[in-house]
Parts: structure tokens; sequence; C-alpha cells
């Protein structure tokens, strides 16, 4: 069994200190079923591979384990452990390089934040989904995904293809979070474990899941075949990974929204918002487009009354609303050529998702205020630099505003959920930012009345990819 990392981020032999494994040894760690073998097939400046070896003990893995296993007593020598990625190695990588998991690095500790090109390489992984559900599982986070899976036995090609694949990851990613990545999903991949499988499974799914899968879109998916499928602990686990999101989605999300309307309610803003971004979208001659962070589905709703629209995808973080917009748009007695028109997707807008690609215009409308300032730059890259549409139309509020809009507390945003409101000019700086860095040219308009003093209620950003 074997997995190899491998940077070409100068000085590559800083991989070195995370790994906190010197690149001159070969260094061996006893574990309950064998041994792991670290040692460095190369170490230069440029380029600089680590290798962790296991040699798994068939007999060990069983001995003192009577009734352990799943097929007889032929099962507990005769499989795949030896050979094939599994939960084995997850145990090897938190006994190992347990210290760059956890983002420690005493010697060289701003190294541990700085995101480096890795590549990851398993000669052997099972893959019992295939190599599509190996790409929905790693791509939102980032990487750029080979698989070349393997035959039964190349002496009889006819008996067709194997589980396993021989995998690589490439991606410019924190090594902390690469090794999370892997010791979470490999057994994920796999769909077994090696031990039983309690309580303390759900408390390391959420301590090496903290920075990542609550916005997965395969996150369900993750949770249950991580932890066995026992549907309890399923349960428990993505009930605490989205706790912070809405404690009672349905509920919370109407209260915040209704109190937002009132708010507005005098400017009818919702209105004039959503017919500010359509004449937006029109201008720009956008027939394939993207709803970022859809809601319960009212853009999407008037994006279908224009016949010249082809495609609306929405997509959006919780799953209820995801349901509320299915039943508001009445998908369920849709005519097909309707429902070929709109799909609605779960997913986050803080990773690379494939599903967003190939289209003319991204519509992010009232969302960026939800995000956490230190999120936006994933924000920034999954939209501009990844999905890439020609056009992107981005709406948010205007704080400078907010002291004009009756029954709002002085200092108070707009929403409860807001996690900032940016002023004129910090909206400006951004967008001016992120579209010189990312090829775009922008321009602004204003939505809503406007104040002399303070502006309109709603600001509006139109990225258009290229040259004005």
């Amino acid at each position: 069994m074997l997995l190899t990392i491998t940077t070409t981020t100068p000085p590559a032999t800083d991989l070195g200190w995370l790994l906190h494994k010197h690149p001159d040894k070969v260094q061996t760690f006893s574990l309950p079923f064998g041994s792991a073998i670290v040692f460095y097939p190369e170490a230069t400046e440029t380029r600089c591979s680590a290798a962790l070896m296991l040699d798994v003990d068939p007999i060990g893995l069983v001995r003192g384990k009577p009734g352990s296993q799943d097929g007889g007593l032929l099962d507990q020598y005769v499989n795949d452990r030896p050979y094939a990625a599994s939960s084995l190695l997850c145990v090897a990588l938190s006994r190992v390089f347990g210290t760059a998991m956890g983002g420690r690095c005493a010697d060289r500790p701003e190294l541990v934040d700085r995101q480096i090109d890795l590549e990851a390489t398993i000669p052997a992984l099972p893959c019992r989904g295939g190599a599509a559900l190996l790409r929905r599982l790693f791509e939102p986070l980032g990487y750029e995904v080979t698989a070349e899976q393997a035959g039964l036995d190349p002496s009889f090609p006819a008996w067709g293809a194997s589980p396993y694949h021989r995998v690589t990851l490439h991606g410019r990613q924190r090594l902390q979070d690469l090794l999370s990545h892997l010791y979470v999903l490999i057994p994920v991949l796999d769909d077994r474990k090696h031990y039983w499988v309690g309580d303390d499974e759900v408390e390391k799914l959420l301590r090496h899941g903290e920075r990542w899968l609550a916005g997965h879109p395969e996150r369900e998916l993750i949770a249950r075949r991580y932890l066995k499928h026992r549907h309890s602990l399923a349960r428990e686990a993505l009930a605490r990974l989205t706790a912070d999101e809405t404690p009672d989605p349905e509920a919370a999300q109407r209260s915040a929204q209704a109190e937002e309307a009132v708010i507005e309610e005098t400017v009818r803003l919702n209105d004039q918002r959503t017919g500010a971004v359509i004449a937006a979208l029109r201008a720009e001659g956008a027939r394939r487009i993207v709803d970022l962070g859809c809601g319960e589905g009212r853009l999407i709703g008037a994006l279908l009354q224009d016949k010249t629209v082809e495609r609306v995808l929405g997509m959006d973080v919780s799953h209820r609303v995801l349901e509320i917009a299915a039943e508001r748009l009445h998908l369920d007695r849709m005519s097909e050529r309707q429902k070929a028109r709109v799909d609605l997707v779960h997913g986050s807008l803080l990773y690379r998702d494939r599903r967003l690609d190939g289209f003319d215009a991204a519509t992010v409308v009232e969302v960026v205020e939800h995000l956490d300032p230190p999120r936006l730059a994933a924000f920034e890259r999954v939209v501009f630099e990844c999905a890439r549409p020609r056009s992107v139309v981005l709406t948010t509020p205007n704080v400078e505003y907010n002291a004009r809009l009756a029954g709002l507390p002085s200092g108070r945003l707009r929403h409860r959920d807001h996690r900032f409101e940016w002023t004129r000019a910090e909206f400006t700086a951004w967008a001016t930012r992120v579209a010189a860095t990312h090829g775009y040219q922008v321009r602004f308009q204003p939505v809503g009345p406007e104040d002399p003093e303070v502006g309109a209620p709603t600001q509006m950003g139109v990225f258009r990819l290229g040259a004005a």
C-alpha cells in the first residue's frame, strides 16, 4: 500500500518541515497491523516527494479479533488489504503524519497556512462508484483528478474492469487540508472500514472535515459511507455540520427574509433588484445562466418567463431551501420541455464545481454578504477563475443607505445573517480588484431610489470577461 505526496513549490524541501520527516532519513513506524515506512524518492529545491508505504500483516490484522471477519476464515487472510488504499492507510496517516494533519509546525510555523502545489498519487485505490464518484468527491475541493482503472486480470480481459484505480490528485492546497481530505475520503471511496464504527468516529469526521465538509455537495454521501452506513450516526454528523447554518432551516430562513422584506418594503427593493439583474443579463445576451445562492427560486422563476433563456441552473447550500424552490417553481408539474430548461442542485460557492462550467452568465444576488470575509477569496476563485462565465451580475446591500431604512436600528445590518455590508467605496474597490485579477471589466449600477448623500439601497456590479 503506497501513497506519494509531491510538491514543486520552491523551496520544495520545505515539505520535510511540514511532515516532520527528514528527507535524508528512512523511518519505520510500528502499527497494530504491520508497519509504515516513510522515505523520500527525490528531494531537491524544485521538486520533493515523500512516500508513505504500508507493510500490512494480514495475520496480525485479525489476530485477537475472533468473529470480526465478514466473509469467513479465508477472508481473514486472502484480501486486498496489504495492497489497496483503505482505512488502514488513514490510520497510518494519523499516526505518522498526525502533527502535519493537526496544522502544527513548531520550527517553521509560517509554512502551515501556505498553499503550495501538491500532487498525491495512490497506485491502487478502491473506487466503489467508479471514477465519476472520485471526481465528485475531489473536484469540488479544488483538485484536478486523473484516474486509470485497472482490469481484474490482464491475462483475461473478458473478466472486465476492477474497482481499483491508479489515482493522481493535483491542486494548490495547504498540506494539512490535503491530508484531511485523504483521511476522510479514502474510506468513503472504499466504502468499508476494517474496524468498528461508533460515536468517536463522528468526532473524527467533524474534526477532519471542519474546514470543508459542511459546504461539500456530497456531504451526505460522505457522512453515510464514512460512518459505515450507520444511519443514526450519519444523521447526527449532518445535524452538527449544519447547525451553524440554521438550526431550523425553513423557519429561520423565512423569518430572516420576512424581516428584511419589511425593512425594505417601502422601496419594493426586491422587485427592483430582480428587474435590474434581468435587464443586465439581457444586455449581456446571456442565454445559459447559473444562479448562485438561488434561495427559494424567485429570480429563476422570472428568468423562465423569458423565452430567450435556454437554461437556468440554481445552486444553493441548503437542501430545504431547494425543496421550497422546487415547490414555488412547480417543477413536478412542468412540461418536459420546461423541465429541460431548469435544474436545481445542492452545492457551495466555496468549492470548485464542474457543474458551474460553460454558462454565459452567473448571478450572485444578495449572497456575498452572507459569507465570512476570510472565505471571499475562495468564492472569487470558484466563480471568476474556475467557472469563469462570460458575465457575472452581482448585487449586495449598500450599508450607507441603512440610515434611511425605517425600522432598522442604528448600527445594525440589514439581515441577521449578514457577516458584513459594504459601503459604495468598499464594494467598488473589491469588485475592481477582482475584475483586474481575473481578466474582467466591471461597471457599477445603483438599484433602487438614490439618495443624494448615501446613494441607492443596493449596489450592483456587472462583470464582463475581456475588454469592455
